[in-house]
């Protein structure tokens, strides 16, 4: 599946819409009693970016961007602008103990990023495929490490050059776009007047 590591550009996804879904069957017995079945482990988002797309430029970087990702075919990054960071808010600086992602076994040197939303007592962890270049910060045991790791933005990998020992807690933070597609093979744009347009966009995630 092609996928190119480009971010939708600043000005048109500034103002886009969204959010996580989820897959569940949901069945109802003759007593009313429900029986329900979660498809997926992992939410998929679904962006409105239509709001985006206001002045002649804009709608002019858009179908430059569109015409490269040849409708549907490519994946692109997007910036969610409501979860783009791994900050209690989800918008804040992140730090290197944001998140805990895996305890080291003395063994492994492999570890995924993630971030986790917790309520209630349950915990949901979203597997992170897409960080941004350069804002990846690690820590092992509760010290911030600047060397000693490698970071695959492409897939959201870390690799250790050394794996950390057994029961010592692995923590990142970091910024993260995500991964998309748009959801039509049209790009539909409509002139208001000489410098005013609008535009249907809607973005769908994939997986990667």
């Amino acid at each position: 599946m092609a996928f190119d590591e480009i971010q939708l550009p600043l000005r048109v996804q500034f103002g886009s819409g969204g959010g996580p879904s989820f897959s569940t069957e949901i069945i109802t017995i003759d007593n009313g009693y429900e029986r329900r079945n979660q498809n997926w482990s992992q939410a998929r988002r679904v962006f409105d970016a239509r709001s985006g797309v206001r002045s002649a430029a804009d709608a002019a970087t858009l179908l430059g961007f569109f015409h490269a990702r040849a409708g549907r075919a490519r994946g692109f990054r997007v910036k969610d602008w409501s979860d783009f960071t791994t900050a209690a808010d989800n918008i804040a600086a992140p730090a290197f103990n944001d998140q805990s992602i895996g305890t080291g076994d003395g063994t492994t040197a492999v570890f995924q990023l993630l971030k986790n939303y917790s309520s209630g007592g349950v915990t949901h962890q979203r597997i992170i495929t897409k960080p941004v270049a350069g804002s990846v910060a690690i820590g092992v045991n509760g010290v911030h490490l600047f060397t000693g790791f490698s970071v695959d933005t492409t897939t959201g990998v870390i690799t250790f050059a050394t794996p950390p020992a057994a029961g010592q807690n692995i923590t990142a933070g970091f910024q993260f776009d995500v991964p998309v597609r748009f959801d039509s093979d049209q790009l539909t744009l409509s002139a208001e007047n000489y410098a005013t347009y609008k535009a249907e966009v809607v973005l769908v995630e994939i997986r990667v």
